[in-house]
């Protein structure tokens, strides 16, 4: 099996190295590919070093099986066609594929078969917010069809890159010790506070964040649901957070809520209110699994639940979720 990483020296990028390893993923020669800027830096797979090659147009990928691209979507636009004219699978974690009619767009919990069909032999890794909220989703849809979403999420600074995680260090270091705090990454200082918006504003003053849920989520799960979000950008590091309200065609009961959430593949219940049992990203950074628990009936609506999630958007909102929809068309031959 020959893989190849376009965009090895990110945040995400690195993920797929730790992941592949992680789960042993059949690796017969490697390849990473990088900016001019990043080309020439050595990175560790496996007790062997390997090099970042600069990506260039070509036939870098002839031979390669699977390649996993993380360098934006502006790359993932320019090179597709490098990437997959020899066969390649490419699974893009960009936003550049997501919504093409002829792109599946794949959460292996969710719909995984959708996969098997690539006319462009591209697969579209979903949001990572939409990635951690249609996992606890598919529990529900699979006994009664979700009508409507409400979802607020707390970003962690990790959605915007390594670097911004660098950054809101040096902000909280910064404001500790009586400094002005450097402001690159986001709109305004984000180290002791909330900042309402994660992307551009559109037209109907929704950001891009928000809709790509609305969106995504409708395609991924093969609906009609409508989406509501508002997300926010938090002063954590690593692990996405959602509050999460759903109105279904019939009422679910916390009971029966619970027993279908601990049955979901790719799911982890934490829900024990008396004993202050909940998911919280400081614990859950690192963790493949979305967290639920905070299950509750919607006192607003008598066929609403809502719940709260936690999951890693590095790993399951990006990197593993990539090498999961990978490692299903290795079981499927396909």
């Amino acid at each position: 099996m020959n893989v190849a990483i376009v965009g090895a020296s990110g945040a995400v990028g690195q993920e797929f190295l730790r992941i592949l390893a992680e789960r042993n993923f059949p690796i017969d020669n490697l390849r990473l590919f990088g900016s001019k800027r990043s080309a020439g830096r050595t990175y560790t797979f496996k007790g062997k070093d390997y090099t970042v090659e600069e990506l260039a147009h070509g036939d870098q990928f002839k031979g390669i099986d699977y390649a996993f691209t993380s360098a934006g979507a502006g790359v993932s636009k320019e090179y597709w066609q490098d990437i997959t004219r020899h066969g390649a699978v490419m699974i893009d974690n960009s936003s550049a594929f997501r919504m093409d009619d002829d792109v599946p767009l794949v959460v292996p919990e969710c719909n995984p078969e959708d996969a098997l069909c690539r006319p462009r032999g591209i697969i579209a890794n979903p949001n990572c917010t939409t990635i951690i909220m249609v996992v606890a989703l598919k529990a529900i849809e699979n006994v009664t069809h979700i009508r409507r979403i409400h979802v607020a999420t707390y970003q962690a600074a990790s959605g915007a890159g390594a670097a911004a995680m660098d950054e809101l260090y040096e902000q909280y270091r910064q404001v500790l010790n009586g400094e002005k705090p450097t402001v690159e990454k986001f709109q305004y200082q984000l180290a002791f506070n909330m900042i309402p918006q994660v992307d551009v504003f559109l037209d109907n003053d929704y950001t891009k964040e928000e809709m790509k849920m609305y969106n995504e989520t409708r395609k991924i799960m093969h609906s009609d649901v409508q989406t509501s979000a508002t997300c926010v950008r938090v002063p954590s590091l690593r692990s996405h957070s959602e509050a999460v309200w759903i109105e279904t065609e019939r009422p679910v009961t916390v009971e029966e809520a619970r027993e279908l959430f601990s049955h979901q593949p790719g799911l982890t219940l934490c829900d024990s209110p008396t004993d202050k049992q909940y998911p919280m990203p400081l614990f859950l950074a690192g963790e493949d699994n979305v967290h639920v628990g905070r299950i509750r009936s919607d006192l607003a609506n008598p066929n609403g639940l809502t719940f709260w999630l936690v999951g890693d958007q590095i790993r399951k909102g990006a990197a593993l979720n990539a090498v999961q929809i990978a490692e299903y068309l290795i079981g499927s031959k396909q």
